[in-house]
């Protein structure tokens, strides 16, 4: 986190002034050019610059105030209404994937080599192949004239939802789906799943007993982590359908060089990507009991 931070702190202030004069460099002096550069602590050395961002984070907690969007308001401030619309849209995203996902990694596997093994290996690579702006304008434009939905996010209409949404599961769908089907298949291969058939127990039996439970082991490592970014906003989605959530305000806040609501936002992505790595570890060990964050006498 702090690599991070730091160096998307260096690159921001490498970037071009003009825009801290909002369009109005033509009609301004040096002087007062300066003059805004210094109140923005723009003109002290990089490195000190870094060191006073460094210890008014760590010693008061202070994330800031933006500089441009929402002059002088403090960053939470901005960032903390946000997070409902993220959140709103992120977790219904997240149960699609989760529950089509799986369901259609099971079905798969299960008729491998078979018709909906065929469709579903179709979609997964069409989804993977196909850049996501591609997909996702393709349904903003197509599909929402083919179903006559809304091209654009309305509060007050609950049905400008449903393309967001759609395109938040398409890809963490195909996702799922291609490594259930994996794990799935590899599995049923396994001496035990062969023992298990021949005590006579029904495929069904030997599916939903044997085969899901241990193909999810490998697949729990990275739902925290789907599970944190899911909620937390996709930033192309929401800019796409003009959704005011975390996705959307960072881009605008990079756009308009908002050097401290930019920090704020990196600093709240990497405490996603780093919890959701641990997290991931730690759903492992839950999932099964033979693995260990640390065992005696060995390295980790």
């Amino acid at each position: 986190m702090f690599l991070v931070l730091s160096i998307v702190f260096m690159l921001m202030r490498l970037l071009p002034v003009d825009t801290y004069f909002e369009g109005r460099s033509d009609t301004m002096s040096e002087e007062v050019k300066q003059a805004i550069l210094n109140e923005l602590g723009l003109l002290d050395p990089l490195p000190e610059q870094l060191f006073n961002f460094w210890r008014k984070l760590i010693l008061e907690g202070d994330l800031g105030k933006s500089v441009m969007i929402r002059k002088n308001v403090p960053c939470v401030d901005i960032i903390i209404p946000k997070i409902g619309y993220s959140f709103q849209f992120g977790i219904i995203a997240l149960i699609i994937q989760q529950v089509v996902g799986l369901s259609l990694g099971v079905l798969m596997a299960r008729s491998k080599g078979k018709i909906a093994d065929t469709l579903g290996n179709l979609y997964v690579l069409l989804i993977n192949a196909l850049p996501e702006a591609v997909y996702f304008l393709g349904i903003q434009l197509y599909v929402s004239t083919l179903l006559a939905l809304p091209m654009l996010f309305n509060p007050a209409d609950w049905t400008s939802r449903i393309l967001p949404i759609i395109c938040l599961s398409l890809g963490g769908i195909a996702s799922n789906a291609m490594w259930m089907r994996r794990y799935m298949v590899d599995q049923m291969n396994m001496d035990y799943i062969r023992l298990a058939r021949a005590k006579g127990m029904t495929s069904r039996q030997v599916a939903f007993r044997h085969v899901m439970r241990n193909a999810f082991i490998p697949m729990a490592q990275s739902l925290p982590t789907s599970i944190l970014f899911t909620i937390s906003g996709s930033l192309y989605v929401e800019s796409l359908f003009s959704i005011p959530g975390l996705g959307g305000l960072l881009i605008q806040a990079i756009q308009r060089q908002d050097n401290t609501l930019v920090q704020a936002m990196v600093l709240l992505y990497s405490a996603i990507s780093v919890s959701g790595l641990l997290l991931g570890d730690i759903a492992m060990m839950i999932c099964d009991p033979r693995i260990r964050l640390v065992k005696k006498g060995e390295g980790r």
